[in-house]
């Protein structure tokens, strides 16, 4: 009955990345053994490390705490690198006040309605973050913990395994689940992520990363010039709690319409009830592949002035578009400059929101004896 849980990636980590997102367009790179330095230090006095590691032309900085991708670098047409991920520059901001900038999300992304849920007959009580909701884990999520890093170099390969044992009972979520997170930068420069997750008690699981992505360059300013395609006919309208009602809409004829990609500020503004609750877009697509085996393509983002592009190929069934719509201003990136609406995006591959509570919904339920996994495949190019 969760069948669609267990997604089966065999052959995904020699090809998956490659054959189905398409491939990159810039040229490989050198690659180099991934690098461990100090990046600050906790409270309780836990030592937060940053990992640097480069393949294909790509390089990226992870920290151990929260899994979070603290930069990435791509080049554009003219073969100039920028980092196009937004993050902070010291470990006292992510602590404070990251909105979940690069972070690794678990154990249930993305909102569930009320922080509450039932299964198997026993209701269950999380931890509410979100006005009366529960967002990305609660208030202590996975992206606020630190992870267990393990680096490794595999045929052309190069990347981290990271590693979280969150204990039964935490953030109110049942069963103790073991997640391995692998990050991966190919030969062409992909990065390449691989969740897995096993439980002792049945449970819900909704892996996925929160990059924030400007592909201009962070600090750049607005991204309502990126063109962005999203290979869904229907997305998952919500409540003034942005907790899905239920029904899979049709995008057709909406500002919600990305099957054929569109300047992101072109209809950003239109007096569209769902955009007005939003403040902007913050939404489930259901992709039209649904679930699948391997990584389909599902989702391309360009910025003309840069040349850059991204592809993102995926085994999940959703992809939550979130157009930054509550950076104020208040929060200065690794540039120095400060973060304004709509200064990035994300691009959530994930099941989709409040489904614990949505039996029509593709299940989230993980049981003993059952593995999650997941793979999640960013493509770029130039």
């Amino acid at each position: 009955m969760e069948l669609d849980r267990r997604t089966v990636i065999a052959g995904a980590a020699a090809a998956g990345a490659a054959a189905a997102a398409g491939g990159t367009a810039h040229a490989s790179g050198g690659r180099g053994k991934p690098v461990k330095t100090l990046f600050g230090t906790l409270a309780d006095g836990t030592r937060v490390h940053s990992w640097s590691l480069e393949n294909g032309g790509t390089r990226m900085t992870v920290l151990s705490y929260g899994g979070i991708v603290r930069s990435l670098e791509i080049p554009d047409r003219r073969g100039r690198p920028a980092n196009v991920s937004l993050g902070f520059d010291n470990l006292e901001d992510y602590v404070a006040s990251s909105p979940y900038f690069g972070a690794l999300i678990g154990r249930y992304g993305n909102r569930i309605g009320k922080g509450r849920f039932t299964l198997d007959g026993t209701a269950h009580q999380l931890s509410v973050n979100d006005g009366e909701n529960s967002l990305h884990g609660g208030a202590r999520g996975f992206d606020k913990r630190v992870w267990d890093v393990e680096p490794f170099t595999a045929g052309s390969d190069v990347g981290l395994r990271l590693y979280y044992t969150a204990v039964d009972g935490e953030m109110g979520y049942p069963g103790t689940l073991r997640t391995e997170v692998t990050y991966t930068l190919t030969r062409d420069g992909d990065w390449r992520v691989d969740y897995a997750a096993t439980t002792d008690r049945a449970t819900v699981v909704n892996l996925t990363s929160h990059v924030y992505w400007n592909l201009a360059g962070e600090g750049s300013g607005g991204i309502e010039d990126h063109e962005l395609s999203i290979a869904a006919s229907r997305y998952t309208p919500t409540d003034a709690g942005l907790i899905p009602t239920g029904e899979r809409a049709r995008v057709a004829g909406t500002p919600f319409d990305f099957r054929r990609a569109k300047p992101i500020g072109r209809d950003i503004r239109a007096a569209h009830p769902q955009l007005i609750a939003a403040q902007g877009f913050d939404h489930n697509w259901v992709l039209d592949k649904g679930v699948t085996a391997r990584p389909e393509h599902v989702a391309t983002l360009r910025d003309p002035s840069s040349g850059r592009t991204l592809r993102i190929a995926t085994s999940e069934p959703g992809l939550q578009f979130y157009s930054g719509n509550f950076l104020d201003g208040t929060l200065t990136g690794t540039s120095g400059r400060v973060y304004r609406q709509g200064d990035g995006l994300c691009l959530e591959t994930q099941h989709f929101p409040d489904s614990p509570n949505q039996p029509s919904f593709p299940s989230t339920v993980l049981r003993p004896g059952q593995t999650y996994r997941t793979t999640t495949v960013h493509s770029f190019g130039s």
